[in-house]
């Protein structure tokens, strides 16, 4: 009586799972899958006295014919450039409210249109599908599934920002202040064996530095107390302080000349671009971006969407490269170009 029990129990377990696997249905992408779109864009006349204003953008998502996951990027390029080389602005798991304050876009599209005039921008959002990484499987890999909006053209006035000269630091470099409220921001290349000062080219003003504290037209030059290489530097001419901190971006991993050990290769700032860059000599293996030579700030992943304490990013031949990082505006995430040269 018992093994027939046991039996039916089978039968029945059999019959429930093979009603299950009628039951499921194949994924399915559709042939031209829906790209996703924008919907509503901002006011894009940008003004130095709304800086801390919100402007966002708004769009559909992308529909590949089934559920799915998607990084989305907001980008923009010179009118007619047809994207050949566009900033990143914007990237979100979602492109319903893309959002980024007056002064943070501006201080972005500073870097490659011209101060206090008026161009013609090209905005786009691109969605790339999220799929697991490492398989092989098509979508990983340099083949991605991305699917862009159409354009949207605007008319884009872009302000100019008060800037402090470095005068003495060994080349020409500037802070500036992307609100016009008397603080000042940017990363620049110190050598502590160079004292420098600042000027306030507007105001005929120079500062340098007495107590730790700046001093208007007189002190002692701004000396820096750690090793030669980029900070980033704050300067409030109306509280009269300052502060600078070591931020030098390295190249680490088994591909790099020292490996997995400090110093990491130091990679260089372009004010222009916003852009870190390095030409090395690398091995096949694998490489990160980090912070001061050390791992509390991170980058890894895929070239396309770097993270906090992503996976080691592949090297497969060894060669001279040039490789270029790009961190986005909230500091935890970015992109890279890794270009061999031979």
């Amino acid at each position: 009586m018992k093994i027939k029990i046991n039996y039916l129990i089978l039968m029945l377990l059999m019959a429930g799972l093979f009603s299950s696997c009628q039951k499921q249905e194949l994924v399915k992408m559709k042939t031209s899958p829906i790209a996703p779109e924008i919907t509503t864009m901002p006011n894009l006349t940008l003004q130095r006295a709304n800086g801390t204003d919100t402007l966002t953008f708004k769009g559909a998502a992308v529909n590949p014919g089934f559920q799915a996951s998607a990084i989305y990027y907001l980008e923009a390029c010179p009118s007619g450039n047809k994207f050949a080389n566009p900033i990143s602005i914007l990237h979100s798991n979602s492109d319903k409210a893309m959002k980024i304050t007056v002064s943070d876009l501006n201080g972005i599209l500073l870097k490659k249109f011209p101060q206090d005039t008026v161009s013609s921008i090209d905005f786009r959002i691109r969605a790339v599908l999220v799929v697991d990484a490492g398989t092989g499987a098509p979508g990983t890999g340099s083949k991605l599934f991305a699917y862009s909006s159409k354009t949207k053209t605007e008319n884009v006035t872009i302000y100019g920002l008060p800037r402090l000269d470095l005068i003495g630091s060994g080349m020409t470099q500037k802070i500036v202040s992307a609100l016009g409220n008397g603080s000042y921001f940017g990363y620049v290349k110190i050598d502590p064996a160079k004292p420098f000062k600042l000027h306030d080219p507007d105001n005929d003003t120079t500062y340098g530095a007495s107590g730790g504290k700046l001093v208007a037209n007189g002190g002692n030059g701004i000396v820096a107390t750690g090793d030669a290489g980029w900070y980033k530097f704050n300067a409030n001419i109306k509280a009269l302080t300052y502060s600078m901190d070591p931020y030098m971006i390295g190249l680490v991993g088994s591909a790099t000349p020292n490996g997995w050990n400090s110093p990491d290769s130091k990679m260089d700032y372009n004010t222009k671009t916003g852009t870190w860059s390095i030409t090395i000599d690398l091995v096949k293996g694998e490489i990160k971006f980090r912070l001061n030579d050390g791992w509390a700030w991170n980058l890894g992943g895929t070239p396309d969407n770097l993270t906090q304490g992503g996976a080691n990013i592949p090297i497969a031949a060894a060669g001279n490269y040039t490789i270029t990082l790009t961190i986005n505006s909230d500091g935890q995430t970015g992109s890279c170009t890794i270009v061999k040269n031979n």
